[in-house]
């Protein structure tokens, strides 16, 4: 468990470092690009590592308010969900966890998923629908498999990634909108010459703004699927049930409710995927989730 967890902080720490690299990168072959000469294009890459360093901090700080806000989430009533939280503060004493903020997400499908910075900022949210059709022990299983999210920094990591992936999307999309507007306008300032080494800069620029999403997309998903099997044989080990988390995942695939209150860019924090769609070659390779009958099989080996 340690282990996970120091292999987790570095991961945090390399991927802010990514953060705020790979937005100067972009910058800096943007800007020389639209035919800046070097200082100029080198103040507009550090500008970008600015915003992108401002962008991760905002994120780590408040981007789990921001998550509980799109899924629409409710702070639980101890009074009304008591077996939900005594099921929680249970889990707690036994992963050696502070007990997170509860919450309910009024929806029919079924789905749960823990967010905050740290342990000690913690948050879990789990749909009506998910109370309404486990049974209790699949319930625990759930709740133990998003608790040792929690106790593994998953959620300062998964966080992390998210705002990564945004930031160089967003960053990427301006700096493409931004080239072909200024590529007129560097042409007609420039010899032919210049014009045919700027159109191999404005080439490679144009594949690193177009590549380096889809990298940032990839490694997230490739994190996300690491973290769910952990998670499963985590939070089995905690119940020391894992027929229960098995059953819940069983009944979580053969619901075809999507949730409703929710975005690609936070479906990888559900313990399953959240859009219900037809399975394909395609899907799977873009799903933040491993296939969830190969979780099962774990599971069930495991209680064996």
């Amino acid at each position: 468990m340690y282990t996970a967890i120091e292999a987790n902080k570095r991961r945090t720490i390399l991927f802010i470092v990514a953060l705020v690299v790979i937005p100067a990168v972009m910058a800096e072959l943007f800007g020389l690009a639209l035919g800046l000469p070097l200082l100029p294009a080198t103040l507009v890459a550090a500008a970008a590592a600015g915003v992108a360093l401002l962008i991760a901090i905002w994120g780590y700080r408040s981007g789990d308010s921001m998550v509980l806000s799109i899924s629409e989430a409710r702070l639980a009533d101890p009074r009304q969900h008591q077996a939900l939280y005594r099921a929680v503060e249970n889990l707690c004493i036994g992963a050696g966890v502070p007990m997170p903020k509860v919450y309910v997400i009024q929806d029919g499908a079924l789905n749960a998923f823990a967010t905050g910075r740290d342990p000690q900022h913690a948050s879990l949210a789990i749909t009506t629908g998910l109370l309404e059709k486990l049974e209790p022990l699949e319930l625990e299983g759930v709740i133990a498999h998003e608790l040792s999210h929690v106790r593994n920094y998953d959620i300062r990591l998964m966080l992390i990634t998210a705002v990564l992936v945004g930031v160089i999307a967003m960053m990427a999309d301006v700096a493409l909108r931004s080239t072909w507007y200024g590529t007129g306008s560097r042409q007609r300032y420039r010899g032919k010459g210049e014009n045919a080494g700027g159109a191999i800069l404005l080439a490679a620029a144009v594949v690193a703004m177009i590549v380096a999403p889809l990298a940032a997309l990839m490694v997230q998903m490739a994190v996300s699927r690491q973290r769910e099997y952990m998670a499963d044989a985590s939070g089995a080990l905690l119940t020391r049930y894992p027929a229960g988390l098995a059953g819940a995942l069983e009944k979580i695939a053969k619901d075809k409710d999507p949730l409703d209150a929710n975005t690609k860019g936070t479906a990888h924090l559900y313990i399953a995927e959240p859009f219900k769609g037809q399975a394909s070659t395609m899907n799977h390779l873009f799903s933040t989730h491993p296939p969830i009958q190969e979780r099962i099989r774990r599971l069930r080996a495991m209680g064996s």
